[in-house]
């Protein structure tokens, strides 16, 4: 009976490792360890940079007599919800059904079977605000489980009835219209918060729905779907969520008005808003958008990049300062700290455009750092860099050095995009080396070495959709050939039997666990329905027809989900944009090829597929050639495509229809 995470490839378990709780990971010996003792099992899950987690963790899972009520009483599960979604999926939906919200950390009471009777999240080491402090909750799960068995079974059994109920998956219905898209817009619109956004505190970046209202505009011309999303992403862009010395986002706002993190940064978050800020930047030539992008990218790599080319998942939300966790310890200011870097006059003036004041944003003083106004740039860059080398001095946040498939996946697309073509190449060769076998994708790796976590729907379309972004982006063939093997193996391994273009989130071949569980709605990440939805679209133009009929019913799947609540439908949406708008510029080489080619990718809309090469070498480019020995575009929407343009003013009329 020991702690049995030190060997984990999550780093959130071996935070864990030195608990007095006696930790197994998830696995077929720990339930069964709970059957032949006959106690439930205290699943806890959580991730590395999770605030909430650390804090229940240094109240009660370090503490002995807590750790010992734990281990006499029940079989003690940590999972990092980051490296097994599936059970993360499960086990949260059995939380919302049970108490109305969920969060991590997490916290599930189950039969040896999986099966769960209670669950909750945070639970503070002393009662209060009406809540049970966490031994209190143990003491009773514990008694209900010896004298009041029957309860539990009837509880569990009702739970699990609900969760595959839940599991049913997207209905075949009628593909969303024009008409549907522009319904959807026009809702969505309708939830513009004042500051930016959408929704009250705690407010987060909306990445794929303002990905989808560009697209929307760029297709349709619509104003106040460009409106929207332009002043969402000034308002991030100037708000203390972004790093204004570092570059990056936090992963959201505490408050409505951007101003004040919860500081801890994600890959995904911040791969979705390059990819974002990068398409904004390159249609509206916004130096502001231009800039986060550069910056955001900068932060990918210098911050989260690993050892042969990946990218960990976070940084953690806190600091350890004087060997105690600090919130945001690295990143807020005092008007006295600027001066003493900067010194009075130039203290002053960054006092006043990153907002610090004697008052403060944040805790004891401090504030974090907003943009305000229009500062000279030259200055501003001095300054910046300035304070940036005095924080590196700073204790720094924890790094999650997990790699995970599907963040690593946007990463790649997202850097392509980006013109981070090195960078996405680099990442793509990490995962295809350590996390690809040939056959499967493992979801994580840590330090190089692959974990045993299959990887997810999730993981397989995302990565597709990277490998095709850099099939664009360089034209070797390399790398669709090596999507075309992981979308086939995704096919195989995710389908639904029962529906075409119906999806499942985890394996075929996978674990059995109480449910198979598939979730096609958006939340803070696209869903594996609507990745695959992407990397279908993209597949059919790329990697040829056999694929456009699965992704037309992939697609249509999601029509419901746009029509009923496009705020929980972002990705699906813009795939449905990148769909109605069936934008393919094909560059055929000759003179002036890369001026031509660079305009064709500035021009291009969201979700545009943007080929070059020479005549015959890409399907685009089958019969098409160059004129008079000079490069020349070729702009077709589905099957209709334009004569051969040979210059930028004239391919931008063709593109704008």
């Amino acid at each position: 009976m020991t702690n049995q995470l030190a060997q984990a490839t999550s780093p959130y378990l071996r935070q864990h490792a030195d608990n007095p709780v006696h930790w197994r990971e998830w696995s077929d010996v720990a339930l069964a360890e709970a059957r032949e003792r006959d106690v439930p099992i205290l699943l806890s899950i959580g991730y590395a940079a999770c605030h909430w987690c650390h804090v229940m963790a240094h109240g009660s899972f370090e503490d002995e007599a807590t750790a010992r009520l734990m281990n006499e009483g029940f079989v003690c599960i940590k999972v990092d919800r980051e490296e097994r979604p599936d059970l993360d999926a499960i086990y949260m939906n059995a939380t919302v059904a049970m108490t109305g919200q969920g969060g991590w950390p997490m916290t599930c009471f189950l039969t040896p079977s999986g099966r769960p009777f209670y669950c909750g999240t945070y639970y503070p080491p002393q009662p209060r605000g009406g809540q049970p402090s966490f031994t209190q909750l143990l003491t009773a799960v514990g008694e209900t489980w010896r004298e009041r068995r029957d309860e539990v079974d009837r509880v569990s059994e009702k739970v699990a009835d609900h969760l595959r109920q839940a599991a049913a998956g997207l209905p075949d219905g009628a593909p969303a219209s024009r008409q549907d898209l522009a319904a959807s817009v026009q809702a969505i619109c309708a939830d513009e918060d004042p500051s930016g956004g959408f929704g009250r505190a705690p407010k987060f970046p909306p990445s794929a729905t303002a990905e989808a209202l560009l697209r929307h505009h760029e297709r349709t011309g619509d104003p106040t779907a460009y409106g929207v999303a332009a002043r969402c992403a000034e308002a991030m862009a100037r708000g203390g969520i972004y790093d204004q010395l570092g570059g990056g986002f936090a992963r959201y706002a505490v408050d409505a008005d951007w101003v004040v993190p919860h500081f801890e940064k994600m890959l995904y978050d911040n791969a979705l808003l390059l990819r974002f800020y990068a398409h904004f930047g390159r249609r509206t030539g916004s130096p502001l958008a231009l800039r986060v992008a550069e910056e955001t990218a900068d932060f990918l790599l210098r911050d989260l990049g690993v050892d042969g080319g990946g990218l960990a998942s976070s940084l953690d939300a806190d600091t350890v300062v004087d060997g105690h966790s600090v919130e945001g310890a690295t990143y807020v200011w005092t008007p006295g700290q600027l001066a003493e870097v900067l010194g009075d006059a130039d203290g002053a003036w960054a006092a006043e455009v990153f907002a610090v004041s004697e008052r403060g944003t944040f805790e004891h003083g401090t504030s974090t750092l907003q943009l305000r106004g229009e500062p000279d740039p030259v200055r501003l860059a001095d300054v910046r860099q300035r304070l940036f080398a005095e924080r590196a001095r700073r204790p720094q946040p924890a790094l999650d050095a997990k790699v995970v498939s599907v963040w690593n996946g946007l990463a790649i697309t997202a850097l392509a995009e980006a013109g981070r073509t090195d960078a996405a190449e680099a990442c793509a060769r990490y995962l295809l080396d350590r996390h690809w076998n040939g056959d499967r994708l493992r979801r994580s790796s840590l330090g190089g070495r692959a974990g045993d976590a299959p990887g997810m729907l999730e993981d397989y379309a995302a990565v597709v959709t990277g490998l095709l972004a850099l099939a664009q982006r360089t034209g070797d063939t390399a790398w669709s050939d090596s999507a075309a093997t992981i979308l086939d193996a995704a096919i195989g391994r995710f389908s639904d039997p029962a529906g075409e273009g119906s999806w499942f989130d985890a394996p075929a071949d996978g674990e059995q666990l109480l449910t198979r569980p598939r979730d096609p709605a958006d939340g803070a990440t696209p869903s594996g329905a609507s990745l695959m939805a992407e990397a279908l679209t993209y597949a059919e133009l790329l990697l040829g027809e056999r694929y456009a009929a699965l992704a037309a019913a992939t697609r249509a799947r999601s029509g419901e989900l746009i029509r009923r609540v496009p705020r929980g439908a972002g990705h699906h949406l813009a795939v449905a944009e990148q769909a109605a708008a069936g934008l393919q510029i094909a560059v055929a080489d000759g003179a002036g090829a890369a001026a031509l080619l660079a305009e064709a990718r500035r021009l291009a809309p969201g979700g545009a597929v943007v080929v070059a090469g020479e005549k015959d070498s890409h399907p685009l480019l089958e019969g098409r050639g160059p004129v008079d020995g000079r490069a020349a575009a070729y702009v077709c929407r589905g099957a209709v495509c334009s004569l051969p343009v040979t210059d930028g003013e004239s391919l931008a009329t063709e593109i704008a229809g």
